[in-house]
């Protein structure tokens, strides 16, 4: 097998959640295709510098500050590449000055839900999927808050569009009163339109009345394929567990504790530099878990998070 190529590739965010793709032009192996910008390394240089190059030389923009999501290695018949997927957020703020084809290709401005571009790259396909999934991962927190409290937040946050991914975890629950909830919680979330999956601590037919399933680490790692679900998320504490993760192709990771928390007091936290460290690696998306709020959203984003996942401060 040949040693993979490094390719930088910026996804753009605009503040509306649409996203910059470019379609390959003539001359170009897969011409046609649609990706997200980029090009390979140079020797040398770092995966930021060469998204700052190739997007001033392709598109005449300038990158002022981006953060890595996740990487693939993909085969193509030309060539094998390792894609080093990074991310960058608003304009003026992620990167400054309007598109324009430097090199005969065309490009669009698109969103998740309304897709006019075919066909994708490889390579880029994986992306839809990570678009589809939120900035912020509610937590259940009803056996504490009281399942009443509970619903009555739920729907708060439900109205607010706070919440479009929601695990339910709760593990203390006794089944007679985790079935009235499940229902209670379904119904909401279908109504609204926000993904639910449950935690695996939970009867697997659950799983599939729901959305999907939450993996716990214990169960992650005593797998060997992925569930037979729509959406798959993992609970990961280590490198082992993440790169466990990647390998049976879950959609997502959880990954902390980043700070000391009440509900894993006897959990080591892995700290901002180890997740980024860990998160860095991974071939799938990572949430930041422990400690955390919304508000720090753009830090997570910084080292490496495709989000926040939160219990308390999702329902304070």
């Amino acid at each position: 097998m040949s040693t993979p190529i490094d390719v930088a590739v910026g996804v753009l965010v605009r503040d509306d959640g649409s996203f910059l793709l470019a379609r390959r032009p003539e001359g170009k192996p897969m011409a046609g295709y649609w990706e997200f910008p980029g090009g390979k390394l140079e020797p040398g240089e770092s995966v930021f510098d060469a998204l700052v190059r190739e997007f001033d030389e392709e598109l005449g923009l300038r990158i002022d500050g981006a953060s890595p999501w996740a990487r693939r290695v993909v085969r193509y018949p030309h060539a094998t590449v390792r894609l080093h997927f990074w991310r960058s957020f608003g304009e003026n703020r992620g990167w400054r000055g309007a598109p324009e084809s430097r090199e005969g290709q065309a490009f669009r401005w698109e969103r998740i839900e309304r897709l006019t571009t075919e066909p994708w790259l490889a390579g880029a396909e994986p992306v839809r999927r990570w678009l589809r999934m939120p900035s912020l991962y509610a937590i259940s927190h009803a056996s504490a808050m009281g399942i009443e409290r509970f619903v009555e937040r739920l729907d708060r946050r439900l109205e607010e569009d706070a919440i479009l991914q929601l695990q339910l975890r709760e593990p203390s629950m006794d089944e007679a009163s985790f079935a009235s909830l499940f229902d209670a919680v379904k119904a909401r979330c279908a109504a609204r339109g926000a993904r639910l999956v449950v935690n695996s601590a939970h009867p697997r037919r659950y799983w599939s009345m729901a959305d999907g399933v939450h993996l716990t680490s214990r169960d992650l790692m005593g797998l060997d394929a992925r569930p037979d679900v729509d959406w798959c998320l993992a609970s990961c504490h280590d490198a082992t567990q993440l790169a466990k993760a990647g390998e049976l192709g879950v959609d997502a990771a959880v990954l902390g504790p980043v700070r000391a928390t009440a509900s894993h007091v006897d959990a080591t936290p892995v700290g901002w530099d180890a997740f980024l460290a860990i998160a860095r690696e991974t071939t799938i998306p990572v949430y930041a878990l422990g400690g955390l709020d919304a508000d720090e959203l753009d830090a997570a984003r910084a080292h490496g998070a495709h989000g926040v996942a939160m219990i308390r401060a999702a329902w304070s």
